[in-house]
């Protein structure tokens, strides 16, 4: 995998965490910040989140097997 493939890895996976971490707090699982933490809002806001963090790492993904060299038989 490319350098630019691996950023997007790491970026995708983070963002996803963020994305999880948000509805969590929204769905008042995880305590933590009193402004997020029971707001049904930060659950929408975190799905969506979470989605794009699922883009970037398909978007990774499909940059590294398009950096990688093609096997022939």
């Amino acid at each position: 995998m490319r350098s630019r493939g691996a950023v997007l890895l790491i970026a995708g996976i983070l963002v996803l965490l963020a994305g999880v971490v948000f509805s969590l707090q929204g769905a008042d699982v995880i305590k933590g910040s009193s402004l997020m933490s029971g707001d049904p809002t930060y659950i929408y806001v975190g799905a969506v989140v979470a989605i794009l963090g699922l883009f970037l790492i398909g978007l990774a993904l499909r940059a590294g097997k398009a950096s990688a060299p093609a096997a022939h038989p």
